[in-house]
């Protein structure tokens, strides 16, 4: 006999009389509607896979907690930074960027490092990849770059003649292409790659005073990365590569940490410093800017369950606490609108409400309804603003700090246009040996570009940054260094 405490059940918590055959009109007739299990199954079948998102797609995620081990309140006044020995509950969701939620883990490709810090004053996201800086600059760009790293339309294939021909276009890009086709563009697992949180941001302090900051975790376990014939040959074995070492590794108790530095710039800097502060293509000096240690995170948990916590966790840069606000980086003001908007489409607008993404102390606003919301939805409190019911008000002292702006409403570029210094720099802090492997991985990348226009115009940029850089390309896919790059040189 069935056990009654552990009895199948509907949706709708009706025990299930037959959960092998449908309902039919004799043993040969047709299935009949009145099956009413049956349709719930198939319906919900049907509806099992949200969206998968549109970059990011496939990830891996763990729990952990973020300890402050230096004391910063001088620059800001987050809670969760308040006093050193203090711990966070954290949750880390690590992804490849370009490839579908099936593809392989060890494909070269950036990986996102997106963080939700649970503190007392609410969710903090810090949204970034393992690479410091960005292809582009402005998030006007975003799709087109996106589309040259998906499917061609036609022919349903990657595409390198658009990845190279949207790159050869967007001179910007070539810092992050250095940064990719070196030995960084394939980490070796999840725990063996530092992450970035890539943009500039403000820290505010409790007397108002603002700077300008740049976050680095840095990995404890040590970066390591893996050669294009081993990362080819595991993608064949085991595409889930990544996401089994993540968990296997926190499952035996091996847990991973990081460290947490920041670089902080004194908001006055950002007018004169030789680089823009803004530009997410270009880093800071760590000699201007020395890294400063903040604390600690440490995985320790496993997700129970894959689609709740890692499926459904949604991130956004927009996510933030008093103490931390944001800067005038183009690809950021672009990011803090589309990764809410692209969970509010994917999960639904109530995403923020799911256990993995619920603050750990109670909210308080007047939003209500919408889909797949699953609490008491206010209740019978005020659901408006001004009210005189004793509704939830504002914190006048945690608005975002306030900041000058000036200058004619346009659509105007960054007045820094130095694409080719920090690259030549990064190719040229390169051993012999990584510079070899950086140029086969160009060259083996660039061969199948349809067009030697392409690829003359992606060399001229690689010589504008190193002349042996471009020089080396160019040999490598038979062409010859374009002559007037060299007279202006």
């Amino acid at each position: 006999m069935t056990q009654h405490n552990n009895r199948l059940t509907t949706s709708w918590g009706a025990p299930v009389g037959d959960n092998q055959n449908s309902m039919t009109a004799g043993m040969r007739g047709p299935t009949l509607i009145q099956d009413v299990h049956l349709l719930e199954k198939l319906a919900h079948f049907n509806r099992e896979r949200v969206p998968e998102r549109v970059v990011h797609a496939k990830g891996a995620g763990a729990h952990g907690y973020f300890e402050v081990t230096n004391d910063l309140t001088n620059y800001t006044k987050a809670a969760f930074l308040s006093k050193v020995g203090k711990r966070t509950p954290m949750f880390i969701r690590f992804s490849t960027v370009a490839g579908e939620n099936g593809s392989a883990d060890t494909v070269r490709d950036p990986r996102g490092f997106a963080v939700k810090f649970y503190t007392e004053e609410g969710n903090y996201d810090l949204v970034g990849n393992n690479t410091p800086i960005f292809f582009i600059r402005d998030a006007i760009k975003f799709p087109d770059f996106i589309h040259t790293q998906k499917r061609h339309p036609q022919t349903h294939l990657k595409n390198p003649t658009a990845v190279w021909d949207f790159w050869s276009h967007s001179p910007e890009s070539l810092h992050q292409v250095t940064y990719l086709m070196g030995d960084r563009g394939i980490p070796a697992t999840y725990r063996h790659m530092n992450g970035y949180g890539s943009h500039t941001f403000k820290w505010v302090n409790a007397h108002g005073e603002a700077v300008w900051v740049k976050y680095h975790f840095k990995t404890e376990q040590g970066v390591q990365n893996l050669s294009e014939e081993i990362a080819a040959r595991i993608a064949g074995e085991n595409p889930d590569y990544h996401t089994e070492d993540l968990f296997n590794a926190i499952e035996n108790g091996e847990f991973p940490a990081w460290t947490l530095y920041v670089q902080i710039m004194p908001l006055e800097d950002a007018n004169t410093y030789r680089f823009d502060p803004f530009d997410v293509t270009k880093t800071w000096s760590h000699k201007d800017y020395p890294l400063i240690e903040v604390g600690r995170m440490v995985l320790d948990r496993n997700p129970e369950n894959y689609f709740a916590e890692v499926e459904q966790a949604t991130f956004s840069p927009g996510t933030l606490v008093p103490g931390i606000d944001v800067s005038p980086d183009k690809m950021l003001q672009g990011r803090l609108f589309a990764y809410s908007d692209a969970a509010r489409y994917r999960v639904g607008a109530n995403h923020q409400s799911l256990p993995i993404n619920r603050p750990h102390h109670e909210v308080k606003n007047y939003q209500r309804d919408g889909q797949m919301r699953h609490d008491s939805n206010g209740g019978g409190s005020v659901y408006y603003e001004p009210n005189s019911f004793g509704g939830p008000t504002e914190s006048p002292e945690h608005k975002q700090a306030p900041f000058p702006v000036y200058g004619m409403a346009d659509s105007v570029a960054y007045d820094h246009d130095d694409h080719y210094t920090q690259a030549g720099d990064l190719y040229r802090l390169m051993s012999a040996d990584e510079r070899t492997r950086l140029v086969q991985t160009i060259v083996n990348s660039m061969k199948p570009v349809t067009s030697d226009e392409i690829k003359l115009r992606q060399i001229r940029h690689f010589y504008k940054a190193d002349a042996e850089y471009g020089t080396r390309i160019a040999q490598g896919l038979g062409l010859p260094v374009p002559q007037e790059v060299k007279s202006s040189e």
